[in-house]
């Protein structure tokens, strides 16, 4: 008995390809396989999805307007709904760094989705029963259909996984606003020492941040339901149905949740990169917001002994390979590196406009590739923060002990006794080593309860009528011994 085949012959338009035989890719995926051995780096298995759930309904939409025999169709959808569902990953093996219209993965979808719905209908693999452009890329272009695939996966990314980890994320800071509600701790300016503030204040900072960075990402995420399909080549919309792309952008967004809408204007919307650009500097702006996130919680975690120690890092591993009992700010510095990460992953979007050239962003693949790489990462990054630090997050004792201490207590001194002469209190503290409460009842003539009010820490954490220093100035007290 003659041993299996491992290959089979299949054919395009530039010939005959041999192909592994238990693929369900043809001719045009094995010559983008053998093009492009670039990286090993595989478009995202979100945006091959979303080109599947884009086939699933094109060829749906097509059925209802009596473009496609209706059996078909069916086979044509059903094949499709399995590579939306990932039940195909393995079936794309194209390199990103391809042809910059992705007609390469386009091509890879279309072959497959054939392949699977010719043996839907109860054929051989490889029997040319269902076309993969005539019927599975029916009223579609690559230059139309992959940048709709990059919207609606990096919209679903966002959606279902960066908003979320957000929110989780703007959740736990607010709790641990909350828990430090009370604790005073010294402002910093300039990396200077500053004011107090309360340790919840700050944290509330930082949840607001998360807040507003989500809220920009879910603005995005109604933006990029505005999709390419319908424009097939160019942006005209040749050789595809007038009421095509509205039909099946009414069912995306019926099935994803999405607010899916065909493009107001097509050569805009494949002729640049917009929307992408747009979305990537949202998501580049979450991650600095996360990233000064992370260094604060960092260096206000340094110590314990030599540091600012004003907080207390979940421990949630051992430091140093050499130095026992060290503990690190690992998980803020996981976080930081996906923060830079993302940074130059939108430089590298950025990057691909000088490539919009005329009728045609050809640069979508590695496009997409980052922006929906840097959603996931970013997801998972600030999730894990969120849990493995900022939860376990405790205020310590180290905080109030340097207010009491801080030079910039004598700000407080400065409506009753005016700017110069609070200077000079501050400076003959720095230079003696005394605290500004013991060089101002020296120097001053305030009563000692009265200082006791005046430089309260407590006090300087919120906003108050500033008296006038003329009109209240006490006389200045005799001058004491000199330092």
């Amino acid at each position: 008995m003659a041993p299996d085949k491992k290959t089979r012959t299949e054919h395009d338009t530039m010939g005959d390809m041999e192909v592994p035989a238990e693929a369900l890719w043809g001719a045009s995926t094995a010559r983008a396989v053998g093009n492009f051995p670039v990286s090993g780096w595989r478009v995202p298995p979100r945006i091959v999805h979303a080109l599947g759930r884009v086939k699933e309904h094109a060829a749906k939409v097509n059925a209802e307007l009596g473009l496609l025999d209706p059996d078909m169709a069916a086979a044509i959808a059903k094949a499709a709904a399995e590579v939306a569902e990932g039940k195909l990953d393995d079936q794309f093996p194209v390199d990103v760094f391809q042809t910059g219209s992705g007609t390469s993965t386009n091509m890879n979808a279309n072959e497959v989705i054939a392949a699977r719905a010719t043996e839907i209908l109860g054929f051989e693999r490889g029997e040319d029963r269902v076309h993969p452009n005539d019927h599975v890329n029916l009223g579609q272009s690559s230059n139309d259909v992959i940048p709709t695939a990059v919207h609606l996966a990096a919209a679903s990314a966002l959606k279902s996984s960066l908003v979320p980890a957000l929110s989780g994320l703007e959740v736990a800071l607010r709790a641990r606003a909350r828990a430090f509600g009370d604790v005073l701790k010294t402002g910093r300016t300039h990396l200077q020492d500053a004011t107090p503030v309360r340790t919840g204040q700050v944290f509330s900072g930082y949840a607001a941040q998360v807040a507003r960075a989500r809220e920009r990402l879910e603005e995005t995420v109604d933006a990029l339901g505005e999709v390419a399909l319908g424009g097939t080549a160019v942006g005209t919309g040749i050789n595809t149905h007038p009421e095509f792309a509205g039909k099946v952008c009414a069912a995306l967004a019926e099935v994803t949740g999405l607010n899916v809408r065909e493009a107001r204007n097509h050569f805009a919307a494949q002729g640049a990169m917009d929307g992408i650009v747009a979305a990537s500097a949202s998501v580049r702006g979450a991650a600095l917001a996360l990233a000064k996130i992370a260094g604060d919680v960092a260096w206000l975690g340094s110590g314990p002994r030599a540091g600012l120690s004003e907080l207390a890092l979940p421990a949630v591993q051992p430091g140093s390979s050499i130095m026992p009992g060290k503990v690190n700010p690992v998980m803020a510095e996981s976080l930081l590196m996906v923060c830079a990460h993302v940074v130059g992953a939108d430089a590298a979007v950025a990057w691909c406009v000088p490539w919009t050239r005329f009728e045609l962003a050809a640069m979508f693949p590695i496009a997409g590739y980052h922006l929906v790489t840097s959603i996931e990462l970013l997801a998972a990054a600030a999730g894990n923060f969120s849990e493995r630090c900022v939860q376990g997050l405790k205020a310590t004792e180290r905080g109030p002990e340097l207010v009491n201490r801080g030079l910039a207590l004598a700000t407080a001194l400065v409506p009753v006794i005016g700017y110069d002469d609070a200077a000079a209190v501050a400076k003959e503290a720095a230079a003696s080593g005394q605290t500004v409460r013991e060089v101002a009842e020296e120097k001053t003539s305030i009563p000692p309860e009265e200082l006791d009010r005046i430089l309260d820490p407590a006090r300087m954490t919120g906003p108050e009528v500033p008296r006038n220093p003329e009109s209240k100035k006490p006389e200045p007290a005799e001058p004491g011994p000199e330092a």
